[in-house]
C-alpha cells in the first residue's frame, strides 16, 4: 500500500485573492515579516497497491483528470509505502 501527499497551488504568474487577504490579515495581527502568502490545497490519497510506479502513475493521472487545473495551478506529490 501507498500513501500519497499531493501539494496544489495556482501558478506564479496567477493572482492569489485569498493569500494577499491572508496577508492582509496577517499584517493587522503585527506580523509584519511576512513577505507573501500563497494558499492551496493539500491532499493525503492511499493506493492499495504494491508497485511504487504504478502509484506514481496512479496519482498522476488523478491529478491531471480530477484534482488540478492544470491551466491555472501546478502541483507536486511525495508518495511512500505504508
Amino acid at each position: 500500500m501507498y500513501q500519497a501527499k499531493i501539494y496544489v497551488t495556482l501558478k506564479e504568474s496567477v493572482l492569489d485573492p485569498q493569500g494577499k487577504t491572508v496577508k492582509n490579515a496577517l499584517e493587522s495581527l503585527s506580523f509584519k515579516d511576512v513577505a507573501s502568502v500563497r494558499q492551496g490545497k493539500y491532499f493525503v490519497i492511499k493506493l492499495d497497491l504494491d508497485d511504487e510506479e504504478g502509484a506514481s502513475k496512479e496519482i498522476e493521472e488523478i491529478c491531471r483528470k480530477l484534482l488540478v487545473n492544470t491551466v491555472i495551478e501546478t502541483y507536486k506529490f511525495d508518495i511512500e509505502k505504508i
